[in-house]
């Protein structure tokens, strides 16, 4: 079998690494990176060039295409192939709307009762200030479109979330991804990401892990794409897998089958335990990066298998097995991220590190110059540790983070931290069986949008120029889909 991994990051290098565990099987990757060379052809094609890869898992005779980044599902690589009879592993261009808008994704959720965050929605900068003046407690703002991960801010005052606003709207830092904002009430808990892989109709739940977003120790400094994660999570028990499973997943799969967008892939929710229970952050339709570093090397099933039962529908049938082992993932960036990383660093040590007793390397923001490898982007390279539990793997990450060496390397020193402090041991999820919604027909049946329009749906919602505020209201307003 032909296997194409596309993309050029930690992610990327962690999903290939997994996949040449598994044989017979010849892979390649499209554009790839350094640490991705040493294992696999790379192909010279930007991930963002679905026609030219296409082009090449044509040329190559590739019998499946694994992506890795959000953009070029978002551009629409899963149609495409399908067009040309190529197999490709993620959601529709359709499908992949509930990471491409945040406006979308939480209109979506409003309509189907899916638990998140009060919000409002603003194409004009001026009434998005306004609103955020008349908020009495602190609040998030997210642009609507994709940001690399670094479209969100987390205001504790109003200066900061207005801040966030002009930078979005006005100056346009995101381009016409910021053209749209949502605004929602900030909320508080343990952040978990929590994964499953999705046939359009059976929902399978991954392992949970916890990402690690903001720059600085202890949560402090701007947020980035990822600066380190860990799995399993000890606050996602079992018992609270269920409920985000029952609350969550199987609601919002079925909810984008209703919407004519039915979800095939891997869904990533990004959520806030609450009190008063799990409340959704943002959905996206890929691997999570820094997450898929730490999920993949405890996953003993194989990823062409996972992909499999997905493309062939038979998901309800399929079961994870996984190590009995904690990881640790630890992100080393360049000095200047997220906003201006210094590039062209010479890097030492990576063999060592790599040499080291339950640890990985991935690598992340790397090129080779001169026959040396040197950082070339925010997120340089990813050190994972692997042990009994999070204490030991952390303590295999960190003695790997000494030995990779370049000038203006920054990290953070408390990744997994508080959860290896209170035990940190693994929590049992071998076992859990893909749970097919047609099987819960009690909770199906009980399904249906909330205050939806006749004969609409979400597209044609914002089609109508619908707007949800923070009271959870529906005005008119000139935005437009």
């Amino acid at each position: 079998m032909k296997v194409l991994v596309i993309g050029s990051g930690g992610r990327e290098h962690a999903m290939a690494w997994k996949l040449r565990q598994e044989s017979p099987l010849s892979l390649f990757c499209a554009p790839g990176n350094p640490g991705m060379r040493e294992i696999a052809p790379c192909l010279p094609y930007s991930s963002d060039d679905i026609g030219a890869l296409a082009a090449c898992a044509e040329q190559y005779g590739i019998d499946l295409t694994l992506v890795g980044p959000e953009a070029p599902l978002a551009a629409g690589l899963v149609d495409l192939f399908e067009r040309r009879g190529l197999r490709a592993f993620g959601p529709t261009q359709a499908a992949a709307r509930l990471e491409s808008s945040k406006a979308f994704m939480k209109t979506l959720c409003r309509r189907y009762g899916i638990p998140t965050a009060p919000f409002a929605i603003f194409d004009d900068p001026a009434r998005a200030i306004e609103d955020i003046r008349g908020r009495a407690r602190p609040c998030v703002i997210k642009v609507d479109g994709l940001a690399g991960g670094k479209g969100v801010t987390v205001a504790a005052t109003a200066e900061e979330a207005i801040a966030a606003v002009e930078a979005a709207m006005v100056a346009r830092r995101f381009g016409d991804a910021g053209a749209r904002v949502v605004v929602e009430e900030m909320l508080s808990g343990e952040e978990v990401s929590v994964f499953a892989l999705c046939d359009g109709t059976a929902v399978c739940a991954l392992l949970p892990a916890q990402d690690h977003k903001r720059l600085g120790d202890l949560d402090r400094g701007p947020n980035t794409g990822g600066m380190g994660a860990y799995a399993p999570v000890p606050a996602a028990s079992p018992a609270v897998l269920d409920r985000i499973t029952d609350e969550v997943l199987e609601p919002v799969v079925w909810a984008m089958a209703q919407e004519g967008r039915p979800f095939r892939g891997v869904l990533f929710a990004g959520l806030m335990l609450t009190a008063d229970g799990p409340q959704v952050l943002e959905f996206n339709v890929r691997l999570g990066d820094p997450e898929a570093q730490v999920l993949l090397p405890l996953l003993e099933s194989g990823l062409v298998e996972a992909a499999e039962a997905v493309l062939t529908g038979s998901l309800e049938r399929w079961t994870p097995r996984w190590r009995p082992q904690s990881a640790v993932g630890v992100v080393l960036a360049a000095e200047g991220y997220p906003e201006s990383p210094r590039t062209g660093d010479p890097i030492t040590g990576l063999p060592t590190a790599a040499a080291l007793d339950g640890v990985r390397v991935f690598h992340a923001g790397t090129a080779v110059r001169d026959g040396r490898v040197v950082s070339s982007g925010g997120r340089v390279i990813n050190v994972v540790g692997i042990g009994d539990n999070l204490y030991e793997a952390r303590t295999r990450a960190y003695r790997a983070v000494e030995a990779v060496r370049y000038d203006g390397k920054i990290y953070r020193r408390d990744i997994g931290a508080r959860a290896a402090e209170h035990g940190g041991i693994r929590s049992p999820a071998d076992g859990r069986a893909a749970a097919g919604l047609g099987r819960r027909t009690d909770r199906k049946a009980d399904r249906k949008p909330i205050e939806a329009e006749s004969g609409t749906n979400v597209s044609e919602e914002w089609s109508q120029g619908r707007v949800i505020d923070a009271t959870g209201e529906t005005r008119e307003t000139e935005v437009r889909a």
